[in-house]
């Protein structure tokens, strides 16, 4: 049967576009069938495997159904990287995969996804997906939609793992392990774009990045955290496309931009966004800021804040999303409260928190920052205004504050940065290290720099005159 009436023919025809360019590359794919890698080729070690993981493969195998570990934790383990979690794929739905096991559940519906908990360990169970049009209708009518721009809002239309293997996003992680014989099952021939540092889109990218435009991001999140290079066809739509991300909701942003920035990569992250425009979709304050410095050190605080989350990640220190975001909005809260004081006549501290709802209102449409992490944004650029004020008690008021140290950190920053800041950092580092005696004459020494204020005298109630009829 000629390839192009087949059934496997028109299912790549619908994943890959109707371009004959892009069909010809897809079914060139699709010729190479799957390729079995044995266990002394990709030389993955069985110890580095996960035990939870396996366990629920096996279980699933038991009872009748595929198990194959999937994705990110594959191409890292080729990689020598240690995977940050374990994925299963299985051909049971959701709904079977979940009667099997005891402590799981059921999560989400545009993707619906089943969570299985061994001990400590979380294993994600996806069902094997087709393309969202390989079926116009599933059981409730309503597996698999598309938007009028293409991107898709429902996907739960199941299929077979050749299926599951050409609808992921690149051929990196489209790799499967299968446990009982230890093979690497390959469609995409992802392991031999892995082995030569290459990040290939499955299928047409134009179509697959209108599909889901997070995907965007994602490829510049990859070739960062591998160090891969972006196959230039998968490159070319980046910069046309990157207006479609404003209609991806704010908080799945907020989640991608932790992904991007806190995951020990963020310096190169940075530098993939900026290459190929998708820095303003998830920080359009942050960019414009970047392009009109205004005489701020912009850039040079936002790689200072990345390199020191980086560094932070790879010492196993903790990070927050609030210093990090405190660190990219500063000059844009700095340009808006400059405004509020030229233009409206504002005074400093009211001016700071009118552009900080400002700021961070806006940022909030974009990545829905939660309340827990805006508040402490605030926090930290308020102390900003007050860590210069140190005469009398206020030091040891400060240093006992709870957003201190991350105050500290961003002061640090800014100075590091090239802001002239008259040695506050230094005298705060040197602050923190002394004891009661010498903290108290570097409070005196630091009062004698302060400039003094007028007291206004308090005024007493008038003082009743006598009458003189009295």
């Amino acid at each position: 049967m000629d390839n192009n009436s087949s059934p496997i023919g028109s299912f790549i025809r619908r994943l890959f576009g109707s371009s004959s360019k892009s069909s010809e590359s897809a079914e060139n794919q699709q010729a190479q069938g799957r390729q079995l890698i044995p266990e002394e080729t990709h030389q993955i070690p069985r110890r580095r495997l996960n035990d939870a993981a396996m366990k629920t493969a096996y279980h699933l195998q038991d009872e009748g159904f595929e198990g194959y570990l999937v994705g990110g934790c594959i191409r890292d383990l080729l990689m020598n990287k240690h995977p940050k979690d374990f994925d299963v794929a299985t051909s049971a739905t959701p709904e079977q995969a979940h009667a099997l096991f005891r402590r799981s559940r059921l999560i989400g519906r545009r993707f619906k996804l089943l969570h299985v908990r061994f001990g400590r360990d979380l294993i994600e169970v996806a069902t094997f997906r087709a393309s969202h049009d390989s079926q116009p209708k599933n059981n409730d009518g309503e597996h698999g939609r598309q938007n009028d721009s293409g991107m898709i809002v429902r996907d739960n239309v199941y299929g077979t793992i050749e299926e599951d293997a050409l609808r992921r996003d690149f051929t990196v992680n489209a790799l499967y392990y299968c446990p009982n014989d230890h093979c690497i099952y390959d469609f995409t021939n992802g392991f031999s774009d892995l082995k030569h540092g290459i990040l290939r889109m499955i299928g047409d990218p134009d179509a697959r990045y209108r599909e889901d435009p997070v995907r965007m991001l994602r490829a510049a999140r990859f070739a960062a955290k591998l160090g891969f290079t972006i196959e230039p066809a998968s490159e070319a739509p980046l910069k046309e496309l990157g207006y479609l991300l404003k209609d991806i909701a704010p908080a799945r942003l907020f989640d991608e931009a932790l992904k991007i920035f806190q995951s020990g990569h963020g310096v190169e992250s940075f530098h993939q966004l900026r290459k190929h425009d998708l820095l303003a979709p998830l920080l359009a304050q942050t960019a414009d800021s970047l392009k009109n410095p205004e005489g701020y050190p912009v850039e040079k605080l936002v790689l200072n804040a990345l390199q020191n989350t980086d560094r932070r990640i790879q010492q196993d220190k903790s990070v927050t999303p609030a210093f990090l975001f405190a660190a990219l909005l500063w000059y844009p809260m700095q340009r808006r409260m400059k405004q509020l004081m030229e233009e409206d006549g504002m005074h400093t501290v009211p001016a700071m928190h009118e552009a900080a709802n400002h700021v961070i209102g806006n940022q909030i449409r974009q990545t829905a920052i939660p309340r827990r992490f805006s508040t402490p944004i605030r926090e930290i650029w308020e102390l900003q205004f007050r860590l210069p004020r140190r005469q009398g008690k206020r030091a040891d008021r400060l240093i006992e504050h709870p957003r201190f140290r991350a105050a500290y950190d961003l002061l640090i920053l800014r100075e590091s940065s090239g802001e002239e800041l008259d040695g506050l950092g230094k005298w705060w580092t040197d602050y923190q290290v002394q004891n009661p005696q010498i903290r108290s004459h570097m409070s005196r020494e630091a009062n004698r720099d302060e400039p003094t204020k007028r007291r206004r005298r308090r005024r007493g109630p008038p003082k009743k005159q006598e009458s003189n009829n009295g």
